[in-house]
């Protein structure tokens, strides 16, 4: 396999791998107790959701790319071992992760302009890092959306909504990227979406079972918490969508590599998050205890259980490697690749919660599924329509 092919699949399968143990940890902090877990009532335990927390661990972990980014460099001077007497320059923290300009595209939908090189783009420097703020604020909006989501709905159905993505960023990038659809590519949306509709309406249908429920209380209670769910998560598309292509449209224009892009969208995003909690908690957290928006519940309730605390730790690792390797595949191939690869990854998702035995077994699901990958596959050009 030729060089750039090998390092694409190597960003491919990083980014499959670490996205999945992303998704399966928090829904395995979604169900850990933090109250009354001695009750042997079920209802009467409490279960940690806290999605502007887990927003906030989000962009911890990917605060950790710069992290490294800095330690890699602290490394390479120290490797280079200048003599006393020699003038050093220190070397451009941006020079990792340098790959071949002739990587093949896989984006279906072609760029009217021409990419600019690397020794042609600008620097992100001074105040133009600012618009790193602009993918972190969509990130922020549309994680907590989905955090909500995950709540009501389970992690395979959670993933296989998130596919969506690809038709709103479709969309955006003939908007602002300047890209066409063809023929196939409306066809293949559409499927996406007939797909995404049969996924939701399964987990409408047979929701997710609420143990703190009795069977007659849970009928209406459980559907409309489903549906909520779905809508959540379907809704949080739009702001990933636009962060992919905003990440896109900076990567394609500037010199900056992937590490630091993550970094600084962590950046970004942590620092608007904390500073948007003691709001929230002022205005809605003291109003309505033990919600949301509560931050010293959050905050206790993380601390105090080691289960929460040791996941949120493994979340950060995983939010990092995974959005470093979502971003190399953004700036090495395209925004659409992106989402694809994104998708693909439900189905490893999906067997690990059915061996886990998180969930159930559900045909209407395999249909929905099967519907919105075959589109998602169509649109990328890796199959062919039949007519």
């Amino acid at each position: 396999m030729p060089s750039p092919l090998r390092h694409a699949a190597v960003l491919a399968a990083g980014m499959l791998l670490t996205g999945t143990f992303n998704t399966l940890l928090t829904k395995h902090q979604d169900q850990q107790c933090v109250g009354n877990c001695d009750d042997p009532d079920p209802s009467k335990r409490e279960l940690f959701e806290q999605p502007v927390w887990q927003t906030l661990t989000m962009f911890y972990g990917e605060m950790l790319c710069l992290a490294c980014l800095y330690v890699a460099g602290l490394f390479q001077r120290s490797a280079s071992s200048p003599a006393a007497d020699d003038y050093q320059p220190i070397p451009d923290a941006e020079s990792d992760a340098d790959i071949a300009d002739d990587v093949p595209t896989t984006d279906a939908l072609p760029v009217v302009a021409p990419v600019s090189d690397e020794s042609s783009a600008k620097p992100l420097t001074g105040w133009a890092t600012l618009y790193m703020w602009l993918p972190a604020t969509c990130d922020l909006l549309g994680t907590t959306l989905m955090n909500v989501g995950l709540f009501f709905t389970t992690a395979s159905v959670y993933q296989m909504l998130r596919g969506a993505v690809v038709v709103f960023s479709g969309l955006f990038s003939v908007l602002f990227l300047g890209h066409r659809l063809e023929r196939f590519q409306v066809v293949s949306l559409a499927m996406v979406v007939v797909g995404v509709t049969i996924v939701g309406l399964s987990n409408i249908i047979s929701p997710p079972v609420d143990p703190s429920r009795s069977a007659t209380a849970m009928a209406e209670h459980d559907v409309f918490k489903a549906t909520l769910g779905v809508v959540l998560v379907l809704g949080a598309q739009i702001f990933t969508a636009t962060q992919f292509v905003v990440e896109e449209k900076i990567i394609r224009n500037f010199h900056l590599t992937p590490l630091r892009a993550v970094g600084l969208e962590g950046s970004f995003g942590a620092a608007t998050v904390m500073a948007a909690i003691p709001i929230l908690h002022i205005t809605i957290g003291r109003s309505h205890p033990g919600s949301y928006f509560d931050a010293p519940a959050g905050f206790q309730q993380i601390v105090q259980n080691p289960s929460v605390w040791q996941t949120s730790i493994y979340i950060m690792i995983s939010i990092a490697l995974f959005n470093y390797f979502g971003l190399s595949v953004t700036r090495y191939l395209s925004a659409t690749s992106r989402a694809t690869i994104d998708t693909c990854r439900t189905l490893f998702i999906w067997m690990s919660s059915l061996a886990l035995g998180w969930e159930t077994f559900s045909w209407i699901q395999v249909i929905g599924f099967a519907i919105l990958v075959y589109g998602t596959f169509i649109y990328n050009r890796v199959v062919s329509l039949p007519f």
